[in-house]
């Protein structure tokens, strides 16, 4: 049986969120939502096709579910705005427990993953398609590594017309101004002590050291991110993704009948 304080705590919880869920509904969703399966294949295909289409069919779904996501979480976090404007501060610090601080804190981590995962997709892919370019040169060489950066796929993807264009696209995200705008949040958060979100100062003192090896100690703290905050930032990386996965789509597009013609030759060989 729960105590009389849980059943207050689970009272309020239900509060807070009937009013987010009103402040939710009362405005509609800003941006747009990238499509699935917009990709058309070719009329016949052999193993190079076979390969590359269901690394495709993953990536391209899992990159429109994740920047999807971002756009959702923008409108949840400008609800949660709109509801805190109305609370006093136990009750934002209720509703920050029980809800805001897990949605900011993933939100704050996606525009660094879908960066990666751009990348990723695109490296992968590449990788496939060189194929129709190298013949029997190709090697199914590509970097061991945990973690794929533009760097690392600009030698695999350098070969393809739309890539210059995907990768200016792709740079922006999770650059150094969203970096410095949201005190570096997610580097913070894994490893040091993060701003919080509405309520609450970190960091009431920070070690300094200069260039020239002098050390100081700066007295103050960090103040809380605010939700309007963090939803203007992200929507600015939200923006940032769909214009790379625009681009994504017309590297895709570009590779898909160069496999094509491929395979064709290959099965008339």
């Amino acid at each position: 049986m729960a105590d009389e304080f849980t059943r207050k705590q689970s009272a309020q919880a239900v509060r807070l969120f009937t009013a987010y869920r009103e402040a939710l509904d009362a405005k509609e969703i800003e941006g747009r939502f990238l499509p699935y399966r917009w990709w058309t294949s070719p009329e016949r295909g052999s193993f190079v096709w076979m390969i590359y289409s269901q690394m495709l069919g993953k990536y391209a779904t899992e990159l429109a579910n994740i920047v999807n996501d971002l756009t959702h979480n923008v409108h949840r976090l400008r609800a949660w705005a709109r509801v805190i404007e109305t609370l006093d501060d136990e009750e934002r610090l209720a509703a920050t427990q029980e809800f805001i601080d897990t949605l900011g804190t993933v939100s704050l981590g996606l525009p660094y993953a879908i960066k990666s995962r751009f990348a990723f997709a695109a490296g992968t892919l590449a990788h496939q398609a060189n194929r129709t370019r190298d013949g029997n040169d190709w090697k199914d060489e590509f970097p061991d590594v945990r973690a794929l950066y533009l760097h690392l796929v600009d030698p695999i993807c350098s070969g393809w017309r739309k890539y210059g264009a995907f990768k200016r696209r792709v740079e922006p995200i999770a650059g150094t101004a969203f970096k410095e705008a949201t005190e570096d949040f997610r580097n913070a958060y894994q490893h040091r002590f993060s701003a919080r979100f509405v309520i609450g100062i970190t960091g009431a003192v920070t070690r300094i050291v200069g260039k020239d090896g002098a050390v100081a100690y700066g007295i103050g703290g960090t103040e809380p991110l605010g939700l309007d905050q963090v939803a203007d930032l992200l929507a600015i990386e939200r923006d940032h993704c769909y214009r790379a996965f625009d681009a994504f789509r017309d590297l895709v597009e570009e590779q898909i009948p160069a496999i094509a013609a491929f395979d064709a030759a290959s099965l008339e060989a």
